[in-house]
């Protein structure tokens, strides 16, 4: 169901000011799970005698930690710069390509060090 707006809001009906909480929080959380990833890859990586496959992937989970991690600080401080009613600028379509590959790329990584 939803709820009509309210006077002066428009055709938004929202309010803008909880949404980008709301995503920033998202991209926290995203951040978090990856370095958990990345923090097991290395961990794995060690306790696994150190052969030169494991050390290369665990190289490259870290650079796609790296790269996520850039990405969303950027994201996070666009987020938290924005003051206004229009809300945040759009995620850029290169940027939302990168995150999402290393995301990806980072997960299939740590499942190719558990096996």
């Amino acid at each position: 169901m939803t709820t009509p707006a309210r006077e002066g809001e428009g055709e938004r009906g929202r309010d803008p000011g909880l949404q980008p909480e709301r995503t920033r929080l998202a991209w926290r959380r995203t951040t978090l799970s990856s370095t958990v990833a990345a923090l097991l890859a290395v961990k794995t990586t060690l306790q696994g005698g150190g052969s030169v496959t494991g050390v290369v992937v665990c190289a490259l989970c870290c650079v796609l930690w790296l790269g996520f991690l850039a990405i969303a600080h950027r994201r996070i401080r666009v987020l938290t710069a924005v003051s206004g009613s229009d809300g945040p600028p759009a995620l850029t379509p290169r940027h939302a390509t990168a995150a999402t590959l290393c995301t990806v790329a980072l997960a299939v990584c740590a499942a190719a060090l558990v096996f």
